[in-house]
């Protein structure tokens, strides 16, 4: 599999000069002028968009800076005692540098969480690169998902505490590690020291990032006196100004944390002097110029006796292997699908915390159901009852009826994302960009058809690439009158969409989880480098189901190398359409760009392919995932959405 980007320079002979385009991320952006009250402005959630490339940019000097790093960790192992066989917790990690170096010091069991993905991304690459064993994941910091009582030692580092606009919200992230914290636990606090700030801060200040870019910084306290606000212009003296972004951090004092901390029944609580940073460029250190290095113990848990963990049953209900099936090749299962069901059941059994059994007998599956209610279902049926892809929603709908709890989409999801051209409508609503399109029945004539070239004809209902072909991309009236006359012969009374055929990149977004509760596996591009030229770059039937076809060996798929922002938009483009279409547990959504560059919605995919090789599998390699945490990851979502 080839996941380098491979794109290959064309010789283009203008006719006149071109636009210059810049990635979005790149484009200059408005200021808000004059501020004579940054509090004002100040969004509450901040921090849910400030951690960014931009971000490593004006910040790098502080924290992509080994020294610093090295001086950090080497005060954490004094102060905490830390053992390389202990299981670590480095909460709002950002790009990794402590779990990094904690890692190549012989650290094997860390786990780096942090609200922002694009950190999180970086932090994989690293480790990737690196050759590192270290699990990152994205997570809210007030209520990341890690077993109770299984961390030796939790750290919060490099300032990464008081964001929020509330103090609740910080003693719920304390409240959070107290839970995770085994008995007696150690937690490690490195957070700005209050008193200090709130009297030495910088009210101004300007530096050069590096020979194009410069930041301009404003600060000021909040009304009360207990969080500075900061401001921050970045300019880039090519194209202007890139952000114009507030944020804010609470100011604790050692005795106000001190107490907080014991209120919540934390011992021993002791301040390791105070931390003081380096900047490469010896600039603005902001509020990492005087940290303090705070430990305390995790309250005794009562010891109870350990039982033996209860798996949770699952019965998996897939497609029957015994029937045709007209989407696969041939019409049958073939030795391809045997192998991608055997790959599933080996991966599944290595998930100590479940037990499954598996029902494809689509004959016997209503007795089945009813005389032995499972437990729970994993739905993995998208083929459909009795291998009928129109019939994929009865599944879900029977288990419905009988009150059977199961993961994926339910009956009205499914048939509401089956109708292409109703998806269309709903992204349209929501402003999701979605291509030129009509919508033709066998009884339409072919004055309605519009003749703009090239186009792309597809059946209205259907999923696997059913009746897109190499024929399906035409270029004149004459193709696109013959591709119709084909489908109305093969699909007979299904209706077509005629859409514009979109040139440009094709992109998939993977979403694991549900809404609040999101895992966003990288960006997947569609490689079609390798593709003869002659061929229409598109993911075909022959693609999917005919190993002889050249669209079967020369398609490759790629990690997706996208501006920040414009990932972002998918990503929000996404979890809107996942959200409302009802959606759940997980899904993919694939967008393709036209010859201008604008990205605009293909199709919308709940349930999407589980196979090992399929897109879905091969965003969460890119992630690091191996296959069995991809599926388990699915069937956690699952299970904590119906409250087992």
């Amino acid at each position: 599999m080839n996941t380098t980007n491979t794109l290959k320079k064309q010789k283009v002979i203008p006719k006149k000069r071109p636009k210059v385009s810049r990635p979005s991320s790149m484009q200059p952006q408005r200021t808000l002028g004059p501020i004579s009250d940054l509090e004002r402005h100040l969004p509450p959630e901040w921090w849910k968009t400030l951690f960014n490339s931009l971000y490593l940019k004006t910040d790098g000097d502080v924290v992509e800076n080994s020294l610093n790093t090295e001086n950090d960790v080497n005060t954490l192992i004094q102060a905490t005692g830390i053992k390389t066989e202990d299981h670590l917790l480095d909460l709002c990690c950002g790009q990794g540098r402590h779990t990094l170096e904690l890692a190549s010091r012989g650290f094997h069991h860390i786990n780096g969480v942090d609200r922002s993905r694009y950190l999180i991304r970086l932090a994989r690459k690293r480790a990737k690169f690196l050759g590192l064993p270290v699990s990152f994941s994205e997570g809210d910091a007030r209520h990341f998902r890690l077993k109770e009582s299984s961390i030796d030692c939790a750290f919060l580092m490099g300032n990464s505490f008081g964001y929020f606009e509330r103090e609740e919200d910080d003693i719920a992230v304390l409240n959070n590690l107290k839970r995770i914290l085994k008995s007696q636990g150690k937690l490690l606090l490195d957070i700005v020291d209050g008193t200090w700030m709130s009297q030495h801060f910088e009210p101004r200040s300007w530096e050069w990032i590096d020979q194009n870019h410069f930041v301009n910084r404003e600060r000021s306290l909040s009304a009360d006196g207990k969080r500075i606000i900061s401001r921050e212009v970045i300019t880039s003296a090519e194209i202007g100004v890139m952000a114009d972004q507030l944020y804010a951090e609470r100011l604790y004092s050692l005795d106000e944390i001190s107490a907080i901390l014991t209120e919540l029944g934390f011992k021993d609580i002791q301040n390791h002097g105070n931390v003081y940073s380096h900047s490469t460029r010896g600039q603005d250190l902001g509020m990492m110029a005087n940290r303090l290095f705070i430990t305390a113990i995790a309250p005794a848990k009562k010891q109870t006796p350990k039982l033996a963990t209860a798996k949770t049953h699952v019965t998996v209900i897939m497609g029957d292997p015994r029937l045709p099936d007209s989407v696969k090749k041939d019409g049958k299962f073939n030795t391809e699908d045997f192998e991608t069901i055997n790959s599933l059941k080996q991966n599944l059994k290595l998930l100590e915390d479940f037990q499954f059994q598996y029902w494809d007998n689509h004959k016997t599956l209503f007795q089945q159901l009813l005389k032995s209610p499972p437990a729970f279902v994993f739905n993995l049926c998208d083929e459909g009852f009795n291998n009928q892809a129109m019939l994929e929603l009865h599944v879900p709908a029977l288990l419905e009826m009988l009150n059977i709890p199961y993961s994926g989409a339910g009956p009205a999801c499914l048939a509401l994302c089956y109708n292409k051209a109703l998806v269309r409508s709903i992204a349209q609503s929501l402003d999701v960009p979605v291509p030129l399109e009509t919508y033709y029945t066998p009884s339409d004539q072919a004055a309605h058809i519009p003749h703009t070239f090239p186009a792309i004809i597809k059946p209205n209902f259907g999923d696997s690439s059913i009746g897109i072909t190499q024929y399906a991309v035409v270029k004149n009236a004459e193709e696109l009158i013959n591709y119709i006359n084909y489908l109305n012969e093969d699909l007979p009374n299904v209706p077509l969409l005629i859409q514009e055929f979109l040139e440009g990149a094709e992109y998939s977004v993977g979403l694991v989880g549900n809404p609040g509760k999101f895992e966003v596996l990288p960006l997947l591009e569609v490689d079609y480098s390798a593709l003869d030229s002659n061929l229409p770059h598109i993911l075909s039937y022959e693609s999917k189901w005919l190993p002889e076809s050249p669209y079967w060996n020369h398609i490759k798929y790629k990690e997706a190398q996208l501006p920040d922002e414009t990932a972002r938009k998918l990503i929000d483009y996404s979890g809107l359409l996942f959200e409302r279409l009802e959606c759940r547990d997980y899904a993919r959504f694939d967008f393709r760009a036209d010859s201008q560059g604008n990205l605009k919605l293909l199709e919308v995919n709940p349930n999407p392919g589980w196979c090992w090789d399929g897109k879905f599998n091969l965003m969460a390699e890119f992630a690091g995932m191996h296959y069995k945490e991809l599926l388990e990851q699915i069937l956690k979502a699952a299970k904590d959405r119906v409250g087992l």
